[in-house]
């Protein structure tokens, strides 16, 4: 009996250890830029335009050789709201980051006119070769002196890294408490494309048609942050946070020619779901407020900010504030319930707050990960890493979770040799004589390990 308790519990060890595949690709204790040149730096930091503890990663990005990395102005002394990282480079894993598309694009004009790119918290590479950005238009919002601009679309041909074109949302579309955070584009068609940028100041969507050049908001009740859940907790700073719609996320397209939008709002424990059919025509929206679907929680505790959907396995990426933790679920599995939805990584130390999640289209999973409570509410270590760039093929980080699109048959067999091969490793050494064979009975309590851990994990 002692040895079928020692071989379950090295069972459980050996699934965790299948567990939190992903693996850092970048990490920083303080941003850097390349500047034009080192006099350059020194005169940036002199004039207090670049103050190092006042810049935070917020958004990622990954298009082909380049990471996107936007920092946007919640405090004075950000350079560039807009960055990329050359991944061809390989000489570090603190680089500096490059200014997209220029400096000049970062720069007040001459004429006194605001720079291209205000202050950017996501953006997003479609498949049609652009770079959409969503610009907030604030700069120093966390200080007495907030500038306020109006917040626009900005796309960019990544081929060229040319303007396409930069749209201002109507005054109309924008509230006094407005804060345009996240993005999601469909770009099912490269002309016929639409991009949903979610309002989690005041509770709204603001629907843009690249082919029609325009905007109309759009409002629900499932937009609106829960007022049981703005407590949050992490790493020993306590706030409460009245955030709506922030994590929004999208499938490929349906069988109708839609895609299926998936959002809740940062205060929330709740998943909620909308074909875009509904998104596409704000009189039809306004006609079908019963299209808006309750999906179902992610349990107490469970507020999540960021959200990203993978179009190939229809898995949703979602990260857990409060938990440290990066969690998924399948978008073919109907119940939307805490028993259905796996974790891909939890760490105190090393996911403190996961900020954004992407998927390239190489099907690499991307995860950023920025502290960013302590940085708002306290004071970041500069001898510590505090910004983490993670990754992984999307396959292996969904590996051994209730994710895993492997046919279920084939994770079994998965299972049976690998336990097998450990556990006969293990029986050699407490009986030597024995070789390397085992029982049906120990591979049974292998078996229960298995189901037991399942549960478990």
């Amino acid at each position: 009996m002692g040895r079928i308790k020692l071989f379950i519990i090295l069972q459980l060890v050996y699934l965790s250890s299948c567990m939190d595949q992903l693996h850092i690709v970048y990490e920083w204790k303080q941003l850097d830029y390349q500047f034009p040149s080192e006099e350059a730096r020194k005169q940036a930091l002199e004039s207090k335009s670049f103050i190092p503890e006042n810049n935070i990663p917020m958004g990622l990005e990954v298009y082909e050789d380049r990471l996107f990395i936007t920092v946007p102005r919640w405090r004075n002394g950000v350079p560039s709201s807009l960055n990329y990282v050359n991944m061809k480079d390989n000489t570090t894993t603190s680089p500096k980051l490059i200014p997209y598309p220029s400096w000049a694009a970062h720069s007040t004009g001459q004429d006194g006119k605001p720079s291209e790119i205000i202050s950017p918290f996501r953006v997003r590479a479609d498949k049609c070769g652009r770079l959409w950005v969503l610009d907030n238009g604030k700069i120093g919002n966390l200080e007495n002196n907030t500038v306020k601009y109006p917040p626009a679309i900005i796309i960019y041909d990544l081929k060229t890294d040319n303007l396409i074109r930069k749209y201002v949302f109507p005054e109309d579309q924008v509230k006094e408490d407005s804060g345009f955070a996240n993005i999601a584009v469909e770009d099912m068609d490269c002309a016929n494309t639409y991009a949903y940028a979610g309002d989690l100041g005041k509770p709204g969507i603001v629907v843009y048609s690249f082919d029609k050049n325009e905007s109309w908001r759009i409002t629900h009740h499932f937009f609106h942050p829960d007022p049981l859940a703005c407590d949050f907790s992490v790493k020993g700073n306590n706030f409460s946070w009245t955030d709506a719609i922030f994590g929004i996320g999208i499938s490929a397209p349906n069988p109708d020619n839609f895609s299926t939008l998936y959002f809740h709002p940062m205060s929330s424990y709740n998943e909620f779901a909308v074909s875009t059919e509904y998104l596409r025509n704000q009189s039809i929206a306004d006609d079908n407020f019963e299209a808006f679907k309750v999906l179902g929680s992610r349990g107490p505790n469970a507020q999540s900010s960021v959200s990203f959907v993978d179009p190939k396995t229809g898995v949703l990426f979602y990260s857990l504030v409060n938990l440290n933790a990066v969690a998924c679920w399948r978008t073919s599995n109907k119940d939307y319930k805490m028993k259905n939805q796996g974790r891909i990584y939890m760490n105190e130390e090393t996911m403190v707050y996961p900020t954004d999640i992407k998927v390239d289209y190489d099907d690499n999973l991307w995860i950023l990960s920025n502290r960013m409570p302590i940085w708002m509410y306290g004071k970041l270590n500069q001898s510590d890493i505090n910004f983490r760039v993670f990754s992984a093929p999307v396959l292996d980080a969904i590996s051994h979770t209730a994710c895993d699109v492997t046919a279920r048959s084939d994770i079994l067999d998965k299972y049976k040799n690998k336990f097998l091969n450990i556990t006969n490793k293990i029986a050699s050494k407490f009986q030597p004589s024995a070789g390397a064979s085992i029982s049906p009975v120990t591979f049974a309590a292998i078996l229960c390990s298995w189901l037991i851990a399942s549960i478990l994990l």
